[in-house]
């Protein structure tokens, strides 16, 4: 399969010590380009250089996560509006909602969201949008925004099935992650994924975060990596009742038009 993992938290210190052979081994395993999740203005830049160091197959988000929300000031916007503009940078976020925590207020929180959906519609930039427990202020805010807004995607989509059919209303897409192989927390994802039209669907690792559970052997640590982005895709295409060379094509696809990518270098061979 030749896959692209649409979010990769790869400036976490989970990553520390061995980048460089995260990206080589997620390469090995098929995975074409991933996109570096930006959460803050420092792993924004961050997410930036690593994509300047890879180009052509690792590209960055630029944006802040609701968790950092207090400190999404003026300058904060600024900064990711330079961000943006420079190559490899391909959309906003992860920007979103998380009222589960609650980390920042939520106040600061709708003002940061508000404020890089208009940056996102401003640039003409697909967002990348974060939501836990959030999903009635997150779809009214979006339905505001929607008409300006080039694309957006609920990355890591975990919700129920009215939220799913509520984010397609709005024509956005939809980000699966190893949560479907939970059999625990996934039941409903696994019911509601093929209710997901092919042109909507995009996978993702979330790396370091949410490791497959039925993933064998299990990773040291429990650290997740872009290099299992195979084994989500596989286990996507048996709830949707499709073949896997069949989902990836077509997961690809769409996350090339979506993310507005060129052609990716040829994964090494041994």
């Amino acid at each position: 399969m030749e896959l692209i993992d649409i979010g990769v938290n790869l400036t976490s210190d989970r990553f520390r010590k061995d980048r460089e052979a995260v990206v080589a081994r997620a390469r090995e395993a098929g995975v074409q380009a991933m996109i570096v999740t930006g959460t803050s203005e420092r792993e924004s830049i961050a997410a930036r250089d690593w994509a300047a160091a890879h180009p052509g197959v690792l590209y960055a988000t630029a944006g802040v996560h609701p968790h950092g929300a207090r400190d999404c000031g003026s300058e904060t916007l600024a900064s990711l509006r330079g961000l943006a503009a420079e190559p490899g940078v391909v959309a906003i976020g992860e920007t979103g909602l998380d009222f589960n925590r609650d980390f920042s207020p939520r106040p600061d929180q709708e003002a940061a969201f508000a404020r890089q959906l208009e940056l996102a519609a401003e640039l003409g930039l697909p967002v990348f949008i974060h939501q836990r427990d959030a999903h009635d202020r997150l779809l009214a805010m979006l339905r505001e925004q929607r008409d300006h807004l080039v694309d957006a995607v609920i990355h890591c989509f975990t919700d129920t099935r009215q939220a799913l059919y509520d984010y397609l209303d709005l024509d956005l897409h939809i980000g699966i992650t190893g949560w479907i192989c939970d059999e625990r927390r996934g039941r409903e994802l696994r019911e509601t994924v093929k209710d997901i039209p092919a042109d909507r669907l995009m996978i993702e690792t979330d790396a370091p975060w949410l490791v497959p559970r039925d993933l064998r052997p299990k990773p040291e640590g429990g650290r997740n990596e872009p290099a299992f982005l195979p084994h989500v895709a596989r286990a996507v295409a048996h709830h949707r009742g499709e073949d896997p060379e069949t989902l990836a094509t077509t997961a690809t696809a769409t996350a090339r038009r979506f993310f507005r990518l060129g052609k990716t270098p040829e994964s090494p061979r041994h």
